[in-house]
C-alpha cells in the first residue's frame, strides 16, 4: 500500500504452510490424499478451535515444506462446524508461516487489514495463529502461523 512504513522483505519472511480443508470425517476425507501418495500425519485435537486436524506432506524429509490439513469439527457450533454447514467440505484456508507473528500483525492492522485475531493464540503443532478477515484478501481466510 503507497505510504507504508512497513516493507515486507525488511520485516520477515513469508511461506505457504499449509492448505486448510474442512470435512465431515477425517477417514473419509484422508483416502484421497493416502491414495495419490501423500504421507499421513498423526491427529490432533485443538480444543480451544472444536477441531481435529490431520495433516499430509509429500515428504517426510523436509518438516517445512506445504502441507494438506484436513480438519474435522468436535461439534456443529464450532468454527469449522459452521463453515461445513454454510459452505460444504472444501478449502476453508490458506496458511502462511512467518517469522514474527506479531509483527506481522501490527503490519497489517498499520495498513488498513482487517484482522479476526489482533493477538496470537494457540493452532496445531503448538504454534502461535492468528487470522486475517476474508474482506481485507478477496474472499479468502488467511492464517499466520508462527512456529
Amino acid at each position: 500500500m503507497d505510504g507504508s512504513k512497513w516493507i515486507l522483505g525488511d520485516c520477515m519472511k513469508i511461506y505457504l504452510d499449509h492448505i486448510g480443508i474442512a470435512c465431515e470425517n477425517l477417514d473419509d476425507a484422508s483416502s484421497f490424499w493416502n491414495l495419490i501418495g501423500l504421507l499421513q500425519g498423526d491427529d490432533e485435537l485443538v480444543e480451544d478451535q472444536g477441531v481435529t486436524t490431520r495433516f499430509f506432506s509429500t515428504s517426510n524429509n523436509d518438516p517445512n515444506q506445504p502441507k494438506i490439513e484436513l480438519l474435522e469439527p468436535t461439534s456443529e457450533d464450532t468454527p469449522i462446524g459452521k463453515f461445513l454447514a454454510k459452505r460444504g467440505p472444501g478449502v476453508q484456508q490458506v496458511c502462511f508461516r512467518v517469522e514474527d507473528l506479531q509483527g506481522m500483525i501490527a503490519m497489517l492492522i498499520e495498513n488498513g487489514i482487517q484482522m479476526i485475531d489482533t493477538e496470537p493464540r494457540r493452532g496445531a503443532h503448538n504454534s502461535l495463529i492468528a487470522f486475517v478477515h476474508p474482506k481485507s484478501t478477496g474472499g479468502v481466510l488467511v492464517e499466520l502461523a508462527q512456529k
